[in-house]
């Protein structure tokens, strides 16, 4: 059998032994003097080093290790007398599975920029950075089935192809399959959507909330983790196209409820990480320290990496209304000397220099910030007593702003059929969301994480497309 081979993770945490034999196979990462080679396998930070019995290995083999080639050892685990591990292979046999010209191959062993790594995002996997921050994106997303299954929630799938704009925003990606060099036009000149493929205008979903809603209302506690869309011309370091969103949807529940599991939420994403990705986050938190140094010190992080994680999980959020985020925002020594690049006053959207000041100078520790004005949010938030806020929570960290937004939905029929009319939202093709207001109507709540933020967030990366395998942004649809 040809792979009758143990993983390098494994093999790392064994002890010596002379009577047994290992098989592992893996990519170089060097090879020096002919007899060393660091090998990896993907499943660690951490490289094997092969050791090539000098004179055991014929001269045209070792020309065809080079870095990048995929090879095969076998041999003994021995105590290795090298700094960084405690064990070494003691190769028998070392057989190439796969070339690497070395002339060609862009990925020596040098330091690499990550605006290069951009370019060449198929074999960015290969590199120690980007490999943890893979492992910990997996981790990530295990960690959030794991949550929700052990509290009883429903995993659904809501659709990717929507007639539906969840967010009221108009940024979405059409679906179509008219041809585009005669397309069918009404009397009017409108497009004649009845000759498309569902009959109607469709668009890729820019959330499930709204059809998740529908499941929470008959199945209780649901949540949806799938990909969604935004057309939103934002070059960023924030935005993406295509992105992870994570939604659960909860029937009896209101904001309270929503912020406990929220935060809940986060902690166990975070502590699963902490405990199962240790070596990876060490690795980062290095390489974080390392980037920051030819930094000014006001461009600085606040916290390490780690720091910044044992931060989050040991401290309760606090959790303050938007009206008392402004009046803190206002009375800040950042705002009276002008340091704020955005005008602050009740009724704005706060932006992340706002949210960072907020988390990072002014409470030092995760925030929740609640009631914000019903003007700047979407139409399905339950509306508050005072006429004029929402029942809205947004949940803002350290490094990153918001990473968490939420809501109780509004439950009563009366006031979310005048609100959808208030914003202009036409109500008769949103019967059937309606219906869950006409028949047995109760009161519930729920919130979106874009899983990215998330990553971004635990890996300490400072450029969302450094967290997604294959990044979707204006102008640029790779691979």
């Amino acid at each position: 059998m040809f792979n009758k081979r143990i993983k390098i993770k494994e093999i790392l945490a064994k002890n010596p032994s002379s009577d047994q034999q290992y098989t592992v196979m893996g990519w170089v990462r060097t090879f020096r003097n002919n007899q060393f080679v660091a090998l990896n396998d993907g499943s660690t930070i951490h490289n094997l080093q092969v050791v090539l019995p000098l004179g055991s290995v014929e001269e045209n083999i070792l020309k065809r290790i080079t870095t990048g080639a995929s090879i095969k050892a076998s041999g003994h685990l021995v105590a290795s007398l090298g700094k960084g591990q405690s064990v070494e292979l003691q190769a028998d046999a070392i057989e190439i599975l796969g070339d690497s010209d070395p002339e060609k191959y862009p990925l020596q062993p040098k330091k690499h920029s990550l605006e290069f790594l951009r370019e060449i995002a198929h074999l960015r996997f290969r590199t120690q950075t980007f490999s943890a921050v893979f492992r910990i994106r997996h981790s990530l997303a295990f960690a959030v089935h794991q949550f929700f299954n052990e509290k009883g929630f429903v995993y659904l799938h809501t659709p990717i192809i929507t007639s539906s704009d969840a967010e009221g925003a108009g940024e979405m990606f059409r679906v179509t399959t008219l041809p585009f060099e005669q397309i069918p036009r009404k009397e009017d000149g409108t497009i004649d959507f009845s000759e498309d493929f569902f009959g109607k205008s469709t668009n890729l979903t820019v959330s499930g909330q709204l059809e998740g809603e529908l499941g929470a209302t008959a199945l209780g506690d649901i949540y949806t983790f799938g990909p969604t869309f935004r057309a939103e011309n934002s070059n960023t370091t924030r935005h993406l196209a295509e992105f992870w969103m994570i939604e659960p949807e909860m029937a009896f529940n209101d904001i309270e409820d929503n912020m406990d599991l929220a935060e809940e939420f986060i902690h166990y994403l975070i502590n699963y990480v902490l405990k199962n990705n240790a070596d990876d986050l060490a690795f980062l938190d290095s390489r974080l320290q390392e980037e920051e140094k030819s930094l000014p010190a006001d461009k600085r992080s606040e916290f390490g990496l780690l720091e910044k994680l044992q931060l989050v999980v040991n401290n309760k959020f606090e959790r303050i209304t938007y009206t008392e985020a402004i009046d803190i925002l206002l009375a800040s020594p950042a705002y009276k000397k002008k340091k704020f690049k955005f005008e602050v006053s009740w009724g704005i959207d706060l932006q992340s220099e706002h949210e960072r000041y907020l988390v990072e100078k002014h409470f030092k520790k995760p925030v929740i910030v609640t009631g914000y004005p019903k003007d700047i949010k979407a139409f399905y938030m339950r509306q508050n007593d005072d006429g004029k806020t929402v029942a809205a929570m947004d949940i803002l960290a350290p490094g990153i702003g918001e990473i968490v937004g939420g809501s109780q939905r509004e439950e009563r029929l009366d006031r979310l059929t005048k609100r959808m009319e208030e914003m202009e939202i036409p109500t008769h093709e949103m019967e059937f969301y309606l219906d869950t207001r006409r028949f047995g109507s109760v009161p519930h709540s729920g919130f979106g994480l874009g899983f990215e933020r998330m990553v971004l967030f635990v890996t300490g990366m400072t450029n969302i497309r450094d967290v997604i395998p294959f990044a979707r942004t204006p102008k640029n649809c790779e691979f």
